[in-house]
């Protein structure tokens, strides 16, 4: 029986099925969470490379981290304030691979829940996995963006607005699921330990800062102008509810580091996911900014415009740092190991809504600085794409990424180079 400061763990049981959770044991004077199941061993179900026969049982709902990066890069190549030959072309291009991604990992999910229910059960109740439950309603909402963004002019600009609102109607209810949901198993069931905290915790509480800055998108393509206000407002009522909680996740991310160090394994890519919520709020907020003079007077307009650039700077200065710290980490840990996983994604969209959030920054400042940052930033994102959709794509003809989870650590344990101090 799990004790007060146990972790959740997931491993497969004596059926060869994942667990469905664990929960510590009523002890007076302790605060616990609700529910039971046996001792099981310990697997890092993100990073292992290790595993037993893989097929589609065992899809997790991290594979949508490939959709959004792949999206990132035809949307923040739509809106890059340069004007390059065959980027169109290669924009449109990536945009109908990402919507193809999207349509086959709908299927493999169906197909994944109907024949493995109790591995899909399992995954919302793992401290790790579940977390990663708010990347399809951010796939959703990148493939939808995109179709505005990228493709208006190859499927037309009535496809292209239809489209997006489905999409963006299905990503934004899902992910005010995942912000919801997800949360409350971790207060109330899942239970942590204290150097638990790390990027993917983000990963469900973004979502809404993404349907905020994606639905900004739609504005112009409601009739009603009480409608559009509505939308407005409640586009900035996500946009506070995830960025209130991000701020709070960065918190503990960054005192699990300083405090317990890094895990030095494939977890240390989440590392950019904090870049995610930083640049995705920049995003949004310049573009709600600079549509607002649609459904609101222009009194109201003025104030958010200039609250987009005075919250966009300083926020743009603190994602930059950030980078270059993930950046540090990252080299530091590829000198002596980094195994390749479903977790390098996250040096695709983060990156990518980092690019955006720049544009935006470079189109209300008129700044050349800004406008070569985010061509820079656009260079950074290309290479990490190819990157990583390669390794991607060698890892899955190998087998390597649909895997029964095999035995780890579910939360690796931080640690520190020891302090050498010169001899006197």
């Amino acid at each position: 029986m799990a004790s007060s400061d146990s972790t959740y763990r997931t491993g497969l049981n004596e059926e060869g099925r994942p667990p469905v959770n664990i929960v510590p044991t009523r002890c007076a004077a302790v605060t616990t969470k609700e529910m039971t199941v046996p001792h099981l061993p310990d697997v890092d179900v993100l990073a292992s490379p290790d595993a037993t026969s893989g097929d589609v049982r065992y899809l997790g709902p991290n594979w949508y981290a490939s959709v959004m990066g792949t999206g990132i890069v035809a949307n923040a190549g739509a809106l890059l304030p340069f004007d390059v030959p065959g980027l169109r072309v290669f924009v449109e291009v990536v945009w109908i691979a990402s919507a193809a991604l999207l349509a086959a990992l709908v299927v493999a999910t169906v197909v994944h829940w109907a024949r493995s229910p109790h591995v899909a059960r399992s995954y919302g109740r793992d401290v790790s996995m579940a977390q990663f439950y708010g990347a399809p309603p951010m796939a959703f909402l990148t493939v939808g963006a995109g179709a505005l963004l990228a493709v208006p002019t190859l499927i037309g600009l009535r496809a292209a607005v239809d489209l997006d609102w489905v999409l963006w109607a299905i990503g934004t209810v899902t992910g005010l699921a995942s912000v919801t949901i997800i949360p409350y198993r971790l207060f109330t069931q899942i239970e942590v330990r204290p150097d638990a905290a790390f990027g993917g915790w983000l990963m469900p509480i973004v979502p809404p800062m993404v349907s905020a800055a994606t639905g900004a998108l739609l504005l112009p393509h409601v009739a009603s102008l009480e409608w559009r206000a509505t939308l407005l407002y409640g586009l900035y009522a996500m946009f506070g509810m995830s960025l209130v909680v991000a701020i709070i996740v960065i918190t503990l991310i960054w005192s699990r580091l300083v405090h317990y160090g890094t895990s030095g394994t494939g977890r240390v890519p989440t590392l950019w996911i904090v870049l995610g919520p930083l640049g995705q709020s920049i995003t949004a907020a310049g573009t709600l900014g600079a549509l607002a003079h649609l459904a609101v007077p222009a009194s109201v307009a003025s104030g958010m415009t200039v609250f987009a650039l005075l919250y966009g700077v300083p926020m743009w200065g603190f994602a930059m740092l950030w980078a270059v710290l993930a950046l540090a980490i990252t080299i530091r840990t590829a000198r002596s190991h980094l195994p390749f996983s479903l977790t390098w994604w996250s040096f695709t969209f983060p990156v990518g809504v980092t690019v955006t959030g720049t544009i935006r920054l470079a189109l209300q400042t008129g700044l050349p600085a800004f406008r070569w940052a985010s061509a820079l930033g656009y260079a950074a994102l290309l290479g990490a794409w190819a990157l990583v959709a390669a390794r991607t794509s060698w890892a899955s003809r190998h087998g390597e990424l649909l895997r029964a989870p095999a035995p780890g650590v579910t939360t690796p344990a931080g640690r520190k180079e020891p302090l050498t101090v010169p001899a006197t």
